[in-house]
């Protein structure tokens, strides 16, 4: 028969068991593997298609090293390409990219990597995938969840938005598992074989092999199978072994284009977006980290290369990608150990930001502060100050910045009868109350300190101590600071400074008046702009670019500076959800509450720079589900009678030259089985969203297509950003979404919270996800914020470079200095420029700087990189060098096709 069998496990991980209790099953199965393969020659196998399942075992069986490589050179063990089988749509595109470097380099190490991008049990693919295997060498897919009903063959084109295509092998009937009852017994095997042929002819056609795909979940190989192959005329091969026989051209293919997210012909479990909220929050800070500051930092100004540092925070963000991790489908240890993963990949990026950023600040005399600015483009905007005296702020030209006071630190900070010697015990070298000693006198019975947060001098307490004969008091007061608020600009990927001015110099804005960045020859701002102050009240807010006005129900009113109105927004709204981690299932008799009992507001700031009004709304949300074991036989799933007393507070902040109005909303989730969303009304009309994929902007309809029995509910992943309607969302994580009101409304989940890993009767999908077990700590209760701007737009073109605003703040660290230090010039890193043109990574390979960018438009384009190289070349998406590029005077332009993706080096 033309059969291939293709042996294989299929490994999680970490799921319904943390990663150390799964490993141990992997280490016995490996050594299994191992020993029948080495008993069998005939026997092939492929390990899932993620280097992860080899590094685990070894670490713990290093001996074996030689023996796993013996079978990777021969072609009997296929391994990689990836490092960890991921999900698509809860990490970044760099991610992704990372993920297969690491899966390739490995796998090289052993003797090569399976030159297939196998993606068997993702819950749905990313638009870009085809061309990011491409650009990776890959020529071949395959692809299990997500297809759409129009595929009805087991080889298809996938195509980029780019236009890449990729031949893509299906897998129908089964997954990764549709040839595994094969070999159940020997007894009625023929049987069996041919009823398989007949159903995989129906998608292959008449000729050819067929690919049976022969393992599951955690499977272990079968002691003489390659006797029972053989019986029954087939052959045993790897994946790759398999699918590389086809040419890698898609001649002749049906086409399928973009993301796979259809639930024709399997559950994609789309509930994993919203479930274990705060798992996702840490994700989205991390890749931040990593990504936006400490390897462009590092890479423009940091002097030795902390490339160990970054590896280890790639890996462990990498690992935390898996389907079974970052997605929090599974139990409560697994996700405590994916979220301690995720927050050292943050703290080493830290790490590594706040050395650069150190070095940088000894050149800024310590009074004063650095400012950076993590985006490859000039840039203006707010940043908030901690500064010592109340002289005004200047720029490294000399020129007065503006700012205003938020508030004012403590200056008293001891006034007592108290014996001096006493308080001396309290003094360590020159520190005493997390601060320094800078001046001291006694003054009749009354010993007064003075202390600052920098040193200024040596202190003798020796010299004190004789000065205290009489006194009865101690004193203790602290140098004035405060929190300034200031307007700066900062060069691309570059920093400025500010240091307190002259006394008497103004550094407020006057009433009635604007500021204009200044245009002379020490200026790298472009031209005149004019900045509005903001101006607010308890009721409204406005910069000249948008009016915000607060709404007696608490909801918010936006008014664009083009005539745009937009009212009822934010209106939070709390749901029952009797569904799982993998899936949402409304309850049958739900009760929605969306009305808050009281409302009141406090304008905390009122500008000019930056305005505040914290809205504050009390619910009475039910406290939890019933009916949690739902069946025919049973009650219907419920909410309770009880309620608790949630108070949701949204600060709203408005900041001058924003065209978007930033929100935070917090509340304590005291309650169980519900969704928390904020809903959005839309200006016009929605037949689609826009929404920030992985290197993509991906257009979706207001439905999702069914077919599997999971009821397809029309909710998405956004990355960044979503826009529909004339509204746009800028996200700081990835977030679900939703269309309502036949696309008169976005609904952003705040929450979701259930109690298991998969639910054996969920309303909304027939057939069980996993096993029934508790995750109490996904019901997320306690304290949970969400952070997100709206922005009303005209041209969706708009939104992407306000949303890397609001993502990237400027970063602000205090100098290091010594006090008498010059004040430094600002200094440019590293500009890319373009109509879509974005830039996802930079870092340092070798001597080179590696760039990677990518065009979000429609339309061809060109991206302008200008700084300090000479050389430039195109490379790979893994740093492979290709043909070298023309760079003239510190300028590449680089010309790109619409969705493009570009890895650049710069020397």
């Amino acid at each position: 028969m033309d059969i291939v069998v293709v042996p294989h496990t299929h490994w999680d991980r970490e799921w319904y068991e943390p990663f150390q209790r799964f490993r141990l099953r992997l280490v016995d199965l490996l050594d299994e593997v191992l020993d029948t393969m080495e008993a069998e020659p005939a026997y092939h196998f492929t390990l899932d298609g993620q280097l992860a399942c080899v590094d685990d075992y070894l670490e713990v069986r290093p001996e074996n090293r030689d023996r796993v490589a013996a079978l990777v050179e021969s072609g009997r063990l296929a391994v990689g390409p990836w490092q960890i089988l991921l999900d698509e749509f809860l990490c970044s595109g760099e991610n992704i990219v990372r993920n297969l470097e690491l899966g390739l380099a490995g796998a090289e190490k052993l003797g090569g990597a399976m030159r297939v991008g196998y993606l068997p049990d993702m819950f749905g693919h990313a638009a870009q995938m085809p061309q990011i295997l491409r650009r990776a060498g890959l020529e071949h897919a395959c692809v299990y969840r997500g297809v759409p009903s129009s595929v009805t063959t087991d080889a298809f084109a996938w195509v980029a938005p780019d236009g890449t295509a990729i031949r893509t092998q299906y897998l129908p009937e089964g997954g990764y598992g549709n040839g595994a009852h094969l070999f159940s017994d020997v007894k009625g095997l023929e049987g069996r074989a041919a009823e398989f042929v007949t159903s995989m002819r129906a998608w292959h056609g008449p000729e050819g092999e067929l690919l049976a795909m022969y393992g599951t979940d955690h499977s272990a190989p079968v002691r003489g199978l390659p006797e029972m192959v053989a019986a029954i005329g087939a052959r045993m091969d790897t994946l790759s072994g398999y699918i590389e026989k086809f040419p890698g051209d898609t001649a002749g293919l049906p086409e399928v284009f973009g993301e796979l997210r259809s639930h024709a012909r399997a559950n994609i479990l789309p509930g994993v977006i919203s479930v274990r909220a705060a798992v996702k929050q840490a994700m989205g800070r991390a890749e931040r980290m990593v990504e936006r500051y400490a390897e462009p930092l590092a890479a423009l100004w940091g002097g030795p290369w902390p490339g160990r540092f970054l590896d280890m925070a790639w890996r462990r963000l990498v690992d935390a990608s898996g389907h079974d991790s970052v997605t929090g489908c599974g139990v409560d240890e697994t996700a405590q150990q994916v979220a301690a993963r995720i927050a050292e990949a943050e703290h080493l990026g830290q790490a590594v930001r706040d050395m650069v950023t150190a070095r940088l600040a000894a050149a800024v005399p310590v009074h004063g502060v650095l400012v950076v600015n993590p985006t490859p483009a000039d840039r203006s905007g707010v940043v908030i100050v901690d500064m010592a005296g109340l002289e005004p702020l200047v720029d490294p030209a000399g020129l007065p910045v503006p700012t205003h006071t938020l508030e004012y630190a403590p200056t008293l900070l001891l006034d007592e009868r108290i014996d001096p010697a006493t308080v001396l015990t309290y003094v360590h070298g020159t520190e005493l109350y997390g601060q320094h000693i800078v001046d001291w006198e006694v003054l009749d019975d009354t010993l007064i300190l003075t202390v600052a947060r920098e040193p200024i001098g040596p202190f003798d307490p020796a010299e004190l101590r004789g000065a205290l004969d009489g006194v009865e008091y101690v004193r203790v007061e602290a140098e004035v600071r405060r929190t300034v608020a200031a307007f700066v600009e900062v060069p691309a990927l570059g920093h400025t400074n500010l240091l307190p001015g002259e006394e008497g110099v103004p550094y407020s804005l006057p009433p009635g008046e604007t500021w204009k960045s200044r245009h002379h020859q020490h200026c790298w701002f472009g031209s005149d702009t004019e900045v509005l102050p903001v101006q607010a009240d308890e009721s409204a807010l406005d910069n000249g670019l948008l009016r915000v006005e607060i709404e007696p129900d608490g909801t918010l009113g936006l008014f664009g500076k083009d005539g745009r109105t937009i009212t009822g927004v934010c209106r939070i709204e709390d749901g029952g959800d009797s569904g799982d981690t993998y899936n949402h299932a409304p309850p049958k008799d739900d009760l929605v509450v969306s009305e808050p009992v009281s409302i009141s507001t406090e304008l905390i700031c009122p500008g000019p720079l930056v305005a505040v009004v914290e809205v504050t709304r009390m619910y009475l949300w039910p406290a939890a589900g019933e009916g949690v074991e739902f069946s025919p036989q049973l009650p219907p799933p419920a909410r309770t009678g009880e309620t608790e007393d949630v108070m949701v507070t949204m600060r709203v902040e408005l900041r001058a030259g924003e065209p978007f109005v930033r929100l935070r909303v917090s509340f304590d989730n005291r309650c169980a089985d519900h969704r928390v969303r904020l809903h959005v009304p839309l200006p016009r009309h929605a037949d689609h969203s826009l929404a920030e994929g992985q290197f993509a902007v991906v257009r979706r309809g207001l439905e999702s297509e069914g077919g599997c029995g999971e009821t397809p509910l029309p909710t998405f992943p956004a990355s960044g950003w979503v826009a529909a309607g004339g509204v746009a969302a800028l996200l700081e994580h990835v977030t679900e979404y939703e269309l309502l009101d036949d696309g008169y409304e976005l609904a952003l989940t705040l929450l979701r919270s259930v109690g298991y890993l998969s639910r054996n009767h969920n309303a909304l999908r027939p057939e069980p996800a996993g096993p029934q077990l508790p995750t109490p700590a996904a019901q997320s209760r306690g304290p949970h914020t969400v952070s997100l701007a709206l922005m009303p737009y005209m041209d969706w073109r708009d939104v992407p470079p306000e949303a890397e605003r609001f993502r990237h703040d400027l970063l602000v660290v205090p100098g290091r200095g010594e006090w008498d230090l010059p004040q430094p010039p600002a200094a440019a890193g590293l500009s890319v420029s373009g109509q879509g043109v974005t830039m996802t990574s930079l870092r340092r390979r070798d001597d080179w700087h590696e760039l990677r960018l990518v065009a979000l438009t429609e339309t061809d384009t060109e991206a302008v990189v200008r700084g300090a190289f000479t050389r430039a070349r195109r490379a790979g998406l893994t740093g492979r060098p290709e043909e070298p590029l023309e760079a003239e005077e510190g300028t590449l332009r680089l010309p790109l096709k619409p969705w493009e993706i570009a890895t650049v080096q710069l020397r």
